[in-house]
């Protein structure tokens, strides 16, 4: 295991050397990079838009207004068909995703299904280039009762359409913004995600993709006085539309459409020569150009209409004919209305209408204090960590602390090449790795501590001790490994950037801690030939404990019992405070331009909006305050029209530093996936606990988690602590420290079960208990150091995260040593030694003996 040749030598160093390299452009400056060669790694790590500022937004297609205009544009075919056939008809309506039509004479009923069954043809799915999809079916229910049935696939066909073109828009109109590196992807059938990093108007944003942009052009009816029509009924052929003024004012407006948007070939904001005000001018095509030309020649003297998305924006008099296929659109519009008039228009129209479904929006004055946090808390937690291994293992603990400088600027540099987004709880992952990191150090500083006490000679102790500490080493950190991939796959956002540092760090601590240390180690071995361990500059632990763990089972089971039950009622009967990811509505931090945040005032004024239950409560500084606002019964857009309001009426005198809102629709899923997240990564630890040991061990380790879990819980409902999307990855987190402590201790019972066959189970469980303690002690306050400064220093955005996970490393501790271990008497992992009569009383004796 000392060994190591010159090429292991090489690939060992050259692996810390690219870590360092490739990490380096997060730490110095950019220019210092613009004369390298361009094969030289210079990218940093992409900042996520809770560091460094911008909008998340999660868009839905309306999958019911989609299938009625499909079923409304298939009534339209039907009545076309039908008169160009000239086959009488009656009855034609729209009826549960079908189009029925009753034929008048029973002898053109086959001419009538003759005719429509082009409307039943399969088209092109264009799925890879192939397939067809049949978006309609035809059947006769009755005698000369015709029906046009929307298939399923159609449906879905459509939908795939409409979201492909939807992106492409959404892509278009981002891009006209003039924003650097906008992520806009598909998500699942119906969602488009859109980031735009460092925006610093989101309502812009959001005005620019909830738009449809169905721009037409079409004749005013002047045959009826507008009142008459709105009393009474339009003239046949025109519908009421009205303006975007305010008031709005009323037209008649006629179906027919003259020229549309699709007939436009450019749009530009300029300015009126005559008036001086903003306009969008615009240009259409060849067949554009010529049907807008016959329309204005033939209507001298009549208003038209510019309708945008059912409003009209302006309606002008034709004074002579418009024939060079070009005009202007003028309607009271800032320089900014109509410029963004304008990039809608090039954009082109959406097929359908999107809904904000939520609503992540984080100002750049916020992003750089929680940079500014996650540096400080880091170097904090460093340090603290450096001065703990040091105090505590002297030589060898400065050997731990060159291996967990080399795991963060690879962790970092793995970052950077794979271009992965770093996120405020990505900080927290790795702040999380440098606490884990020096675990495996400490098992196998600890485990070469054991094999000297024993007799062996220093070479041999070390030897043994990485010899020994490698299936441990292995089997703790899978089983973390295991709660970040789950987190990764099930979680969403800033909780995925969490599991990708982590599940990084896992694998980077593997190679630093144990690779790394031990050819330190074996260098110093062939280089000094030292004949003794360095001295512990501190002792924290005594070298040998003889604590009778199992005299206490009776009363920490009963403890641990009572506490499960009662933090499960409290969670039955009392309301846990949930985030807005669960139940849905508006989370609003603001900070005030001038002094401090007025709470009283902020409450007062909008409690006169009707928004329902609203909570203002002073957040980390005095400046600031945090608003949550209950979920709006009216969906998805009353969600919006919530910040809208918000906005109205505090923007004068607050700046408005990180907007959420989750719709319901978005909500039910987080808190489901939430779910699954944890019961999956519970099974799949449970698989691969009781593959690697015995199922006794397997059903110990995850009752010893659940109850961790449990009390988790019950800490958010006791503190009243904000449960969202971190605290299920704080959760996640405990799930795979509790394990990795749990099957650390597990790991030696099953060794020591092999050692001494015939020692009482109770006994047995003492002597690992206590010869795993240094290790579970050490872990877990270099741990806690880490957590402990990016809990005071980290900022209040992640404050319940590691609030969550001090607790949960802390009650980890406990269970791995009180509940773990005699849950293994409780299932008589060693039946004929369970009932042995004098095991409490010589369980002391053999304890102080290992």
């Amino acid at each position: 295991m000392l060994y190591f040749s010159r090429w292991q030598t090489i690939l060992i160093w050259l692996a810390v050397a690219l870590g360092i390299v490739y990490a380096a452009p997060n730490v110095l400056p950019q220019s210092y990079f613009a004369s390298l060669p361009g094969w030289a790694p210079s990218r940093p790590m992409t900042l996520g838009l809770d560091l460094q500022g911008g909008s998340h937004i999660l868009l839905q297609i309306d999958r019911q207004e989609l299938i009625r205009e499909r079923l409304v544009s298939a009534r339209d075919d039907v009545r076309r068909i039908l008169r160009d056939e000239r086959i009488g008809y009656t009855g034609l309506s729209i009826s549960d995703r079908a189009v029925q039509v009753r034929i008048r004479d029973n002898d053109q009923v086959q001419a009538a299904r003759e005719a429509l069954g082009e409307l039943a043809q399969p088209v092109t799915s264009g799925l890879f280039g192939s397939g067809q999809v049949s978006e309609l079916a035809m059947s006769e229910p009755e005698p000369r009762l015709l029906r046009l049935q929307l298939t399923e696939e159609g449906i879905v066909y459509r939908l795939s359409s409409a979201l492909a073109q939807s992106i492409e828009v959404v892509s278009r109109r981002v891009n006209e913004l003039g924003t650097t590196e906008p992520v806009i992807q598909r998500q699942g059938d119906d969602r488009i995600l859109v980031q735009v990093p460092g925006l610093d108007d989101p309502q812009r944003l959001k005005d620019l993709l909830g738009q449809t942009a169905r721009l037409t052009f079409q004749m005013v009816d002047q045959s009826v006085p507008v009142q008459e029509a709105i009393e009474g009924r339009p003239p046949p052929g025109t519908s009421i539309m009205y303006s975007t003024d305010d008031p709005p004012v009323p037209y008649i407006i006629e179906d027919r459409v003259i020229v549309s948007g699709e007939d436009l070939v450019d749009a530009q904001a300029t300015f009126d020569q005559r008036t001086n005000e903003p306009v969008v001018s615009f240009r259409f095509d060849t067949r554009g150009a010529t049907r807008f030309g016959q329309a204005t020649q033939e209507n001298v003297g009549r208003l038209f209409a510019i309708i945008l998305d059912g409003q009209v924006i302006s309606a002008p008099q034709i004074r002579e004919p418009i024939l060079g296929g070009s005009g202007q659109i003028s309607g009271n519009f800032t320089v900014q209305s109509a410029n963004d008039l304008a990039v809608l228009l090039r954009a082109g129209a959406l097929p359908a209408t999107l809904t904000v479904v939520e609503e992540r929006t984080v100002g750049p004055g916020l992003g750089q204090d929680s940079i500014e946090a996650g540096k400080t808390a880091s170097i904090i937690g460093a340090v603290l960590v450096v001065a703990f291994m040091i105090a505590a293992y002297g030589l060898l603990g400065i050997f731990a602390v060159v291996a967990l400088l080399a795991n963060i600027c690879m962790i970092v540099a793995i970052l950077s090449g794979l271009g992965a987004t770093l996120t405020l709880p990505g900080i927290a992952g790795i702040v999380l790795t440098m606490g884990m990191a020096v675990d495996s150090n400490v098992l196998v500083f600890e485990r070469i501590r054991e094999e000297r006490a024993a007799g062996r000679s220093l070479i041999q102790a070390v030897d043994a001790g990485f010899s020994k500490a490698l299936g441990t080493i292995v089997d703790a950190n899978v089983t973390t490994l295991i709660a970040a991939v789950i987190l990764f796959f099930l979680g969403t956002g800033p909780v995925r950037g969490f599991a990708v540092t982590l599940a990084i760090g896992i694998l980077t601590t593997v190679f630093s801690a144990y690779t790394l240390t031990r050819w330190m180690i074996a260098e110093w071995v062939r280089r000094r030939r030292p004949k003794e361990l360095p001295r512990l500059p501190l002792q924290f632990v005594p070298t040998e404990t003889a604590f009778r763990f199992m005299w206490l089972r009776r009363m920490t089971f009963t403890l641990s019992a009572v506490a499960s039950i009662a933090a499960l009622s409290l969670f039955v009967t009392l309301d846990m405070n949930y985030g807005i990811d669960f139940k849905g509505g508006s989370s609003i931090e603001v900070q005030a331009r001038e002094g401090d945040a007025d709470i009283a005032d902020i409450r007062s004024r909008l409690s006169g909006l009707n928004l329902g239950e609203v909570q203002v409560q002073e957040f980390g500084d005095p400046r600031e305050a945090l608003i949550r606002v209950q979920a709006q019964d009216g969906g998805d857009n009353a969600e919006q029209s919530v910040i809208a309001k918000v906005r109205d009426e505090l923007e004068a005198d607050y700046n408005f530093r990180r907007v959420e809102v989750v719709g319901p629709t978005v909500s039910n899923e987080l808190a489901r996936a939430g779910t699954i997240a944890v019961l999956v990564s519970l099974l799949a630890i449970l698989i691969y606990i009781w593959l690697r040991f015995e199922w006794q061990f397997a059903v110990g380790a995850i009752l010893a988690t659940l109850h961790d879990v449990i009390m988790t819980v019950g800490f958010f409902v006791i503190t009243g602590m904000e449960f969202n999307l971190s605290s299920i990855a704080a959760i996640l987190t405990i799930v795979g420290y509790s394990l990795n402590d749990t099957v650390v201790v597990y790991d030696r019972v099953r060794e020591n079960l092999r050692r001494f066959k015939k020692m009482p189970l109770p006994q047995l469980l003492d002597l690992s208990m206590n010869q795993t303690l240094s290790r579970t002690l050490m872990t877990s306050v270099t741990t806690l150091l880490a957590l402990v400064s990016l809990y005071i220093f980290g900022g209040e955005v992640i404050r319940s995260f590691t609030a969550a996970m001090i607790f949960g490393v802390l009650i980890g501790t406990y269970s791995s040593i009180f509940i773990a271990g005699p849950l293994l008497i409780l299932f008589r992992m060693r039946p004929s030694t369970a009932e042995t009569a004098d095991e409490e009383k010589g369980a002391g004796e053999v304890a102080a003996k290992g």
